[in-house]
């Protein structure tokens, strides 16, 4: 089960406002960079990303109607900021993943409490394959 609306709403407003000014430097971190598809404003979403070649994942804490991840897959992909980098990311899919095999084991013991197991996976684009972050 994701974490409440509630939560969602209180960190857009506040937790995430910090978030942005770091989240694209910190290793662990991106700032999912998106168009809204109604308005076409672009959003910045600072996110926890885990990297396996040319696939990077996200947790979808508050699932995956949210709607940074709606705006990413009806866009078929989104810019992410990690380390000081920018990779364009494509092919986004939602995955339902119990084992949680995408994120390290402290990580997935922490999903497993907060009962998270869907996942956004996006593959990196061949320019940007080299770069960006790592687990």
């Amino acid at each position: 089960m994701p974490l409440p609306k509630g939560l969602a709403r209180f960190n857009r407003v506040a937790t995430n406002r910090v978030g942005r000014l770091v989240a694209g430097r910190l290793p662990g971190f991106a700032l999912i960079e998106h168009a809204g598809r109604r308005s076409g404003r672009t959003y910045r979403t600072p996110v926890s990303v885990f990297r396996s070649d040319d696939t990077v994942t996200v947790a979808l804490t508050y699932g995956p109607s949210a709607e940074w991840v709606r705006n990413v897959i009806a866009a078929g992909g989104c810019v992410a900021v990690c380390g000081g980098t920018r990779l364009t990311l494509r092919e986004p899919r939602v995955v339902h993943d119990e084992k949680r095999r995408a994120v390290p084991a402290p990580v997935r013991l922490v999903l497993r409490i907060l009962g998270v197991a869907d996942f956004l996976e996006l593959t990196v684009n061949s320019r940007d394959a080299g770069r960006g972050t790592s687990r």
